[in-house]
């Protein structure tokens, strides 16, 4: 990994595998982890969002892969490094694609332009492939972009973690009669990804509405639409996360 230079420094500087994780999650701020990597040069070496921006299992430090540990945001600019497992598996949609006859009675023309995961998206949502997969025809698009969690805590492994105040990114949120609908959204395969992308937006809309929130991974893959549903056995729990159905379609 490119940033398993800084990662090595800030656990040096630190004495961060000297600490006792069966304890206490390691507290770190923004500000630790830049005095720690200020000497080096690259800009992905020494940036703090860079370095903490660790969306898959690969994209984690050697130092953090070898001993089980991952890295989570309480606060804005505050994080802990705790022992647990941080990533879930996105399993392949097996079989052919369903074909799905799009409910639009017109072409869209500029959902053709370029190739992004929220153009993709709201193609789909467009053509109420969204709607018929989770069975509701009431859905709407009602969130989007960048919000701040409220305050909750939850558990990672032995340790309980107080949470307040970290920026989530939902690709789409909808909201129908009785449920809300979060997705993240890729626009090319992901073998896995981190569950805090699932969770964080999961508790902050638990947390202000009394409906259901399911949440989706959604990716397109050349002509095709995969989307999986997620659901967490148990709100607290940060690992009680499973697969409930994934389906693969092709729309016409």
């Amino acid at each position: 990994m490119a940033n398993s230079n800084s990662w090595k420094k800030i656990f040096d500087d630190y004495k961060i595998l000297k600490h006792d994780f069966s304890k206490e999650p390691f507290y770190l701020s923004a500000k630790d982890i830049k005095k720690s990597v200020q000497d080096f040069k690259g800009t992905s070496e020494k940036e703090v969002r860079i370095l903490c921006k660790m969306d898959t299992r690969e994209s984690l430090p050697d130092i953090m892969k070898e001993n089980g540990l991952i890295l989570l945001p309480v606060k804005n600019k505050f994080y802990v490094i705790v022992k647990g497992e941080g990533y879930i598996d996105i399993p392949d949609v097996e079989g052919e694609a369903e074909l799905y006859n799009t409910k639009l009675d017109f072409d869209l023309d500029t959902t053709k332009i370029g190739d992004s995961e929220m153009q993709h998206l709201d193609f789909a949502y467009a053509s109420s492939l969204i709607r018929t997969f989770m069975g509701d025809n009431s859905l709407v698009l009602t969130i989007r972009g960048r919000k701040y969690t409220p305050e909750f805590s939850y558990k990672v492994g032995n340790n309980t973690l107080e949470t307040k105040s970290v920026q989530t990114e939902v690709d789409a949120g909808y909201e129908g009669k009785d449920k809300i609908v979060l997705i993240e959204a890729k626009n090319s395969t992901t073998k896995n990804t981190i569950i805090r992308q699932l969770y964080y937006p999961y508790r902050q809309w638990s947390e202000y509405t009394k409906k259901k929130v399911y949440l989706l991974f959604f990716e397109k893959r050349g002509d095709e639409y995969l989307i999986w549903q997620y659901e967490f056995t148990d709100k607290n729990d940060y690992n009680s996360i499973k697969l409930v159905k994934s389906k693969k379609y092709k729309i016409v």
